[in-house]
């Protein structure tokens, strides 16, 4: 067995696995039931799934300007992701989208409270 087979299986590995992390998020965005719930499961393992996808890309392609342009790819995913999912709850929260029988703790509701204070104080000046 040579190293391109070595590689070639390799691959394939991380292209299904990548594969079925990113099936897994989907499922998840359609069986959870609140939008925190979606969101963690539409931004954690969809993520992991394509850095997956990506190397096994890379490990198939093996060329250069293939590789810099999957590298690419991925820096931007993980530098978008995260903010994105962080701007959907925050936009979302107050909106009574979010089921908090389901928190465990709350870190938010104190912020808001005294940002609602704040802006009624603001109000009546």
């Amino acid at each position: 067995m040579n190293l391109d087979a070595v590689l070639d299986i390799a691959a394939g590995a991380f292209l299904i696995t990548g594969a079925l992390l990113s099936l897994a998020a989907g499922v998840g965005l359609l069986r959870f039931p609140d939008l925190l719930t979606r969101m963690h499961a539409a931004a954690k393992p969809q993520v992991l799934g394509l850095l997956l996808v990506l190397v096994g890309c890379a490990l198939r392609l093996r060329t250069g300007v293939d590789i810099t342009t999957l590298v690419l790819v991925g820096i931007f995913q993980l530098a978008t992701a995260p903010v994105a999912a962080h701007m959907v709850g925050r936009a979302a929260y107050p909106h009574d989208d979010i089921r908090t029988d389901l928190l465990v703790t709350d870190e938010l509701a104190a912020h808001l409270d005294r940002a609602a204070g704040e802006r009624a104080d603001a109000t009546r000046d």
